[in-house]
């Protein structure tokens, strides 16, 4: 974790990490609601403890609980702003 003496707290951006889970537990269809909303927890859980520099991979909070989709690598190769 980032330590600084600046009056803010620095952190990276987990949106994506969130999204990704979620998006492919969902599949858009309202049968699916609740898998989408736990793996929201899931994910929301592994980014706190990130956050907070406790993140351990293989547990439930690495995506164990969130099926394949957390474990998946998000980068774009090209991917420009």
């Amino acid at each position: 974790l980032f330590k600084s003496k600046m009056p803010w707290h620095l952190s990276f951006s987990y949106g994506r990490a969130l999204q990704q889970s979620v998006l492919k537990a969902w599949k858009g269809e309202d049968a699916n609601i609740g898998a989408a909303q736990a793996a929201l927890m899931v994910r929301a859980k592994a980014n706190s403890d990130a956050n907070l520099g406790k993140y351990k991979t293989g547990g439930a909070g690495a995506g164990g609980g969130a099926g394949a989709a957390a474990n998946e690598s998000l980068h774009e190769a090209n991917y420009t702003y």
